[in-house]
This record gives C-alpha cells, sequence and structure tokens, in this order.
C-alpha cells in the first residue's frame, strides 16, 4: 500500500504564525498596508494579501504619515525605524520574539566591544537586520570553513573578544560543527540563537527522510529554511522541492511506495493539505493493477458493520442509490445520509459522487442493501475532533439543534454537545439565535470509550479576543482615532469595545452639551469613532473621547459672540439666585435673579419658566473660567440704570462665585 507521512513540524513556527495574522488584521482594519519586504517568504500568502490590499515595498522612499507599515518577521535594523519615526506612519512591528533576541544579544555583546560573528546567509533580510545593531566590527560566515579564516584573523591577530551566534533557520548539524570547532577558544562566547522549532523540523525531516523512497519540501522557493530542509533530505533520499501540490506535475513517482513530506516554516497548512492529497492519489494511482483482486471485488462477500466504497447512481427525495459493486443494490435512507436532519438528499452527494459507507442491514431475498454515509461521516469528524482535543486546535460545525441545557454541534458528520455555558450567549437570552449557524469551538472533554465529546464556542471566542488585545496594544496610540461598539453604559460613562479591549468615555468625554445621563447621546450596540485619550499598557486601562474638538461650543462661542450682544437664550434651569439660561448648546449664561427685572424679585420662578425664550444681554464672558453672564434687566432699562445694572450684574456673579466656592471646599 502506498503510504504519505507528513512531519508533525511541517508549516508555519509560531513567528511566521504571528506574523501572518497580524498582517490579515491589519489589511482588515486599514484596507491598505504596505509591508517592508513580503510578509514571508511564501508567493500564495503573499498574493493573497495583496488582493486584499497588501502592497510589498522594498524602501520607504513615497510612504507618508497616513501609511501603515508592516515590519515582517524577519526583522529590520535600528535606521528603519528611526526613518519610520520620523515619517510618522502607523507601524506595526512583527519580528520574531526569537528575532529580536537576536538583535538584544548583538546590541549588547557590540556596545561592550565584541567582535560579532553570524552564522548565515549575508544576503538574507533576517542576517541583514541582525548586522544593523552591531555597532563595530560585524562579520557574517557560510559555514565552519569561513569561519575559522575569520577567527585566524580576528581573533588571533587582533585578540579581540568574539560574539558567536546564528540566524534562526541556520542549517542545526553545521551549527553544531561550528560550536565544537571554537568549544575550546578562551575569549569567544557562543550563542545557541537556533530557533527550537527549526531544530525540531530539520531533525525530523532527517529522519523521515531515512524512512521514505522520496521526500516532498514544500515551500517557497526563496525560502532560507526551506531550501535547507530541502538539502538535508537529499543527502539521504530522492527529494523534490516545490510551492504547491501543482508543482507535482510531470516528476515520475513510478516506483515510489513511500513519500515523506515536510515544509518551510512559511508554508500554510492548506498547501500542505493540498500537496499530502495529491501524492497520495498518484502513488494510488501508480500501484499495480491487479487483475484478479478486481474480480474478486466483483463478487465481494458484504456483512453488516462492514465498510465499503460505492458510487452514487440516484438521488431522490427520501433516499440516495448506491453502487457497491456488489449483486445487491445498495440504499442509503435519508436519515443515514447526515446528522442534519433538516437537509435534503441533493444537498449532501450528487450522481457519480464516489463515496464511503457502512452495511447497516442485508435483504438478500430482495437483493437490497442498506447503507449509511452519516456512519462513516461520524467516524471521520471523531477523527477530527479527537486531533483538535489532543492539540488544543480549533475545529469548525453547524448548530443542528437546541436543546436543554445547551446546543449539538456536528464536527464533520459527529454531534459535540455545547453547553449553554459555553455558548457565549447571554443566560438571559435565547440559545435559538445560534440554530443553523456555523461556529468555530474547543472541544474540551472527550469520551473515548463512548465517543462523545463537550465543546466549547466561548473559548474559542475568548482567545480571538486576546489575540485581538494583544494587536490593539501594540500599535495603540494617545490621539488615534479608532472605530467600536457600546458594549455597556453607566451613570459615569460609556464601555466601547474597540478591538478586543473595552475602552471607558467618560460622561464629560462624551459631548459638549449638558446631560444627565449618557444614555441620551449613545445606546447599546451603537458603531462609534473615538479617540484614545489614555493608555496604559500594564494595567490594560484605556481611556477615550467621543466628543469632537471641531465641535467645542466655546469655540464657537468665541468666534460668534461678543460682550454687550443681545441674544436669544433658552431657560434651561431656575436656582435660588437666579436662572441659566442656554444660548447654543453646550454654552449656558447666568442670569442672576437681580438681572431678572427692573424690580425686586424675591423669586425666580415668578419672572421665568424652563423652556422660556428670552433676550438678554451679554454682560460679562469669563472664557478661561467658561462662565457667562446674562442680563435681561439692562434691556428694561434706560441708558443710565443700564450700566447700573451692568455693574450690579458683575458683582452679583463675583458674589455668586464666591458662594459656589466656599461650597465646593465645604463639601
Amino acid at each position: 500500500m502506498a503510504k504519505v507521512t507528513v512531519a508533525k513540524t511541517a508549516g508555519f513556527c509560531f513567528g511566521v504564525d504571528r506574523a501572518v495574522k497580524l498582517a490579515y488584521e491589519a489589511v482588515e482594519r486599514y484596507g491598505k498596508i504596505y509591508t517592508l519586504g513580503e510578509i514571508i517568504h511564501n508567493p500564495d500568502v503573499v498574493k493573497d494579501l495583496e488582493s486584499k490590499g497588501a502592497r510589498v515595498i522594498d524602501s520607504l522612499e513615497g510612504v507618508t504619515a497616513a501609511d501603515t507599515v508592516v515590519i515582517r518577521s524577519h526583522g529590520v535594523g535600528p535606521d528603519v525605524y528611526e526613518k519610520l519615526m520620523e515619517i510618522g506612519a502607523r507601524v506595526i512591528d512583527t519580528t520574531c520574539p526569537f528575532v529580536k533576541k537576536i538583535h538584544e544579544i548583538v546590541k549588547e555583546r557590540s556596545e561592550a566591544g565584541d567582535v560579532i560573528l553570524i552564522a548565515g546567509d549575508p544576503g538574507h533580510p533576517e542576517v541583514k537586520g541582525i548586522v544593523g545593531y552591531a555597532k563595530n566590527e560585524c562579520y557574517v560566515f557560510a559555514d565552519t570553513d569561513e569561519l575559522m579564516k575569520l577567527i585566524r584573523k580576528i581573533y588571533e591577530k587582533i585578540k579581540k573578544p568574539l560574539a558567536i551566534l546564528s540566524q534562526t533557520t541556520y542549517n542545526i548539524s553545521m551549527w553544531e560543527n561550528c560550536k565544537r570547532a571554537v568549544c575550546d577558544m578562551p575569549g569567544v562566547t557562543v550563542y545557541n540563537t537556533v530557533c527550537t522549532a527549526t531544530d525540531k523540523r530539520q531533525s525530523e525531516a532527517r529522519a523521515l527522510s531515512s524512512e521514505n523512497d522520496v521526500m516532498i519540501i514544500v515551500g517557497g522557493c526563496n525560502s532560507s529554511n526551506t531550501k535547507k530542509l530541502y538539502d538535508i533530505c537529499s543527502e539521504a533520499t530522492e527529494c523534490h522541492l516545490i510551492e504547491n501540490a501543482e508543482d507535482l506535475d510531470g516528476c515520475d513517482f513510478s516506483r515510489v511506495r513511500s513519500a515523506g513530506i515536510s515544509a518551510g516554516a512559511s508554508t500554510p497548512a492548506y498547501i500542505i493539505k493540498e500537496v499530502q492529497k495529491t501524492m497520495t492519489e498518484i502513488l494510488t494511482k501508480e500501484e499495480e493493477f491487479n487483475f484478479e483482486e478486481a474480480i474478486e471485488q466483483t463478487f465481494k462477500k458484504i456483512y453488516t458493520g462492514k465498510r465499503v466504497s460505492g458510487v452514487v447512481t440516484a438521488v431522490n427525495p427520501t433516499e440516495v442509490i448506491v453502487d457497491i459493486g456488489t449483486k445487491q443494490t445498495g440504499y442509503i435512507p435519508q436519515s443515514e445520509l447526515s446528522s442534519d436532519p433538516s437537509v435534503k438528499p441533493s444537498d449532501v452527494v450528487s450522481v457519480g459522487d464516489e463515496i464511503d459507507v457502512i452495511v447497516t442491514k442485508i435483504n438478500d431475498v430482495e437483493g437490497i442493501v442498506y447503507l449509511s454515509k452519516k456512519q462513516v461521516d461520524a467516524q471521520k469528524g471523531y477523527d477530527e475532533v479527537k486531533e483538535a482535543a489532543d492539540t488544543g486546535a480549533t475545529v469548525s460545525g453547524v448548530v443542528t439543534n437546541v436543546i436543554k441545557g445547551g446546543v449539538i454541534v456536528v464536527v464533520s458528520g459527529m454531534r459535540v454537545f455545547v453547553p449553554a455555558s459555553q455558548t457565549g450567549i447571554r443566560a438571559e437570552a435565547s440559545l435559538d439565535q445560534l440554530l443553523k449557524q456555523t461556529v468555530n469551538l474547543k472541544i474540551i472533554e472527550l469520551n473515548e470509550q463512548r465517543k462523545r465529546a463537550v465543546g466549547s464556542i466561548r473559548r474559542v471566542a475568548a482567545e480571538e479576543r486576546a489575540a485581538k488585545r494583544a494587536a490593539f496594544f501594540e500599535t495603540a496610540e494617545v490621539g488615534q482615532t479608532v472605530e467600536g461598539e457600546v458594549k455597556s453604559i453607566t451613570d459615569y460613562g460609556v464601555f466601547v469595545d474597540v478591538g478586543g479591549v473595552d475602552g471607558l468615555v467618560r460622561k464629560a468625554d462624551l459631548t459638549w452639551a449638558r446631560i444627565k445621563h449618557p444614555s441620551e447621546v449613545v445606546s447599546v450596540g451603537d458603531h462609534i469613532e473615538v479617540t484614545i485619550k489614555d493608555v496604559d499598557k500594564e494595567t490594560g486601562k484605556i481611556s477615550l473621547v467621543y466628543k469632537k474638538q471641531s465641535e467645542n461650543p466655546w469655540d464657537i462661542f468665541k468666534n460668534n459672540y461678543e460682550l454687550g450682544q443681545v441674544v436669544d437664550a433658552k431657560i434651561v434651569s431656575i436656582t435660588s439666585f437666579g436662572a441659566f439660561a442656554q444660548i447654543i448648546p453646550g454654552i449656558d449664561g447666568l442670569i442672576h435673579i437681580s438681572q431678572i427685572a427692573d424690580q425686586r424679585v424675591n423669586n425666580v420662578a415668578d419672572f421665568l419658566t424652563v423652556g422660556d425664550v428670552v433676550k438678554a444681554k451679554i454682560t460679562e464672558c469669563d472664557l478661561e473660567k467658561k462662565r457667562v453672564s446674562l442680563s435681561i434687566r439692562a434691556l428694561l432699562s434706560n441708558e443710565e440704570t443700564a450700566a447700573e445694572a451692568e455693574a450690579e450684574a458683575a458683582e452679583a456673579v463675583e458674589e455668586t462665585e464666591a458662594e459656589e466656592t466656599a461650597e465646593e471646599s465645604a463639601e
């Protein structure tokens, strides 16, 4: 039998996976971004990002403060960061944490006076970035021979201390040779900077190459770590370096019975799966055709519980007819087609489809065999669910039933129970809103004996929120404008979700107008644009502002009103010492009790009512203290009396301010 084995470590490493996720989140958020070089060395990923609005650039020429620039996982030198800061562009740094650690080592040792020696490719972007952190002498070497030449030149003649390290994707066996060559030299410090994922990937690929007839290495042709995998495997067996499954066309696998597959750190999982599927199909077709076995297949014996393959010959509203290569006719009742009772047979299969089924009942008298596709799917689904339970991977499924205590999600044919507490739906809300929805979930419990699983939708949402939260804090800056959704409203302000983080808009930062409650301005569920007022990354607290500076009523008042001007003002509140009247929204002027009429006023309510619109004269305006005084009396008196009224108004305001200050001090 043909065998295809995929390396467990094949594909995205932590750093690449993080970089790709951040790049996709950035292009989704900002629409148009620049990546300084290809985000990873994989043409499929780069092409997909370009289709969404990501443009690859080789220099910062033409970049402006309005642009978003993504620094890829390979990292860059400090000069690039300085240039970006000078430009003022938004920066999303996806540099791999392992690479950043190398930057720190090189900077520290170089400042201490060490000569830096780096194992790697001088043309590789990661190496170029590392070299940028060396303040003094720095050299790049390819192998042990070049290392020893440099040491003879520097160490023996100049007598300077040496710091030796490597790029993260350097060949592990070559690195071990380098370390052995300098292990006894005083004044030489070696830092193990080959990534642990690279080490595991290379070791596993070497083992696979010794066990299989051929090795398939999947990755970008310009990927350094992918080429190293190819070199390692080529030492033991026939090896092919491809970018995707299409590159397998034309290769001769006629003598191959087993194949191993590994992939570089920049290769997405879906490409690896496509290569695995295509390679399996190729090797299956290459197997010799056995005529006797084919004849035997025609007369094969079947029994209840046996798994067989067949071809769909007819699809009816209530059943599917399948040719399983026996004298009996195979029937799949609608109930045995899918775990989702609502789907029609035509939604599941079509005439000509090759499917696997399990025999559930045989009727030799009528020449009928009853089959189940649902049971096969359930087994496949169980395998997928079990793997997800073992690895912590996320799986997808459709919510088919709402039952007591939770919902049923069908994952690749297997039913997974999700308790109500793990759905992410509030206790008072109905679970029916999930029905027929495709959801992502984690398997949190698996009973292998009974083949039953419990899942959590909420856990996936929590992880996604945590990832968004981390991404937000990486890019959040004071003064930055962001979009968010109103999540809750309190007496003192509004909480807004701005991407995995709930920021607070205090009541005073909601609007320039006087309000009694924040609900007068926004409602839960509203999508609003806010400005970041303050960011505390240690506590995770964000302060936001919703009101716009362009709508500042004091600026409007300053530009349109002046001392002595007569205005129409609306009475908004009445106090014991006077009344407040709105000149424009957000600006209320005080009409002191002495300025309401040209006679003595004992009770303000006898003369004014909330809602009244009155004509009044602006008698005082203090923009610093944000106070405006108005007088109705000044418009009712003659010139001499009016002047006295204005003077009295000023004194009254001072008295009122003194009273208010005294009250505040007492409080």
